[in-house]
């Protein structure tokens, strides 16, 4: 959250978009808390982390991704407007998917696919996704070969209704650590944030 002078109310476009943030639903398998926010990059943030667990072994860890979302009302000109969602999501990836040259493809159509699902209203989406293939040696050595599948994106909301952003946001990050559709079993993202005091 933003540093704002005890008591004063934060404008009504980021709070309206607060509110539908913390409206998401989320799967079992996902772990969503609020963690401290980027101060350098807007007047005014949240930040969500977000971890998949295998439901039957809630130590395997599946992927990790955060969620950040921006407001200025100055309206940057490379924003396109005065909220501006950045993201990133990361997930263990089969050696054999790291070396396909259309795995890349793939993961963002995936995010183009889980906002359309939500019907997630945006424009001037950009991103990057990453493959990166690893091979420890010396005492590293027993962990032998190993892949992730990272992406990071960036989009501007049409509007406040930043629910279906976070959900799909959600989807993307199952999707990446091999989850099959859920269509029940979600709870409020709200009864799992971290207990922090509004500034």
């Amino acid at each position: 959250m933003p540093d704002t002078p005890a008591g004063a109310a934060l404008p009504a476009p980021f709070s309206a978009a607060l509110d539908a943030v913390r409206r998401a639903t989320v799967r079992d398998e996902l772990t969503v808390t609020e963690i401290p926010s980027p101060g350098s990059l807007a007047p005014y943030s949240i930040a969500l982390a977000a971890d998949v667990t295998a439901a039957h072994h809630a130590e395997a860890d599946l992927g990790t991704g955060r969620f950040v979302l921006l407001y200025d009302p100055a309206e940057p000109e490379a924003w396109g407007g005065s909220l501006r969602v950045v993201c990133f999501a990361q997930a263990p990836l089969e050696i054999e998917l790291a070396l396909d040259p259309f795995t890349a493809d793939v993961a963002w159509s995936w995010l183009v696919d889980a906002l359309a699902s939500r019907g997630a209203a945006y424009h001037s989406a950009s991103g990057t996704a990453t493959k990166v293939l690893s091979t420890g040696y010396g005492e590293l050595a027993s962990q032998g070969s190993g892949a992730q599948l990272e992406l990071r994106a960036s989009w501007t909301p049409d509007d406040t209704s930043l629910t279906a952003h976070v959900e799909g946001w959600c989807e993307l990050l199952c999707m990446l650590a091999g989850l099959p559709p859920a269509p029940e079993g979600v709870s409020l993202l709200s009864a799992r944030r971290m207990a922090r005091g509004e500034r």
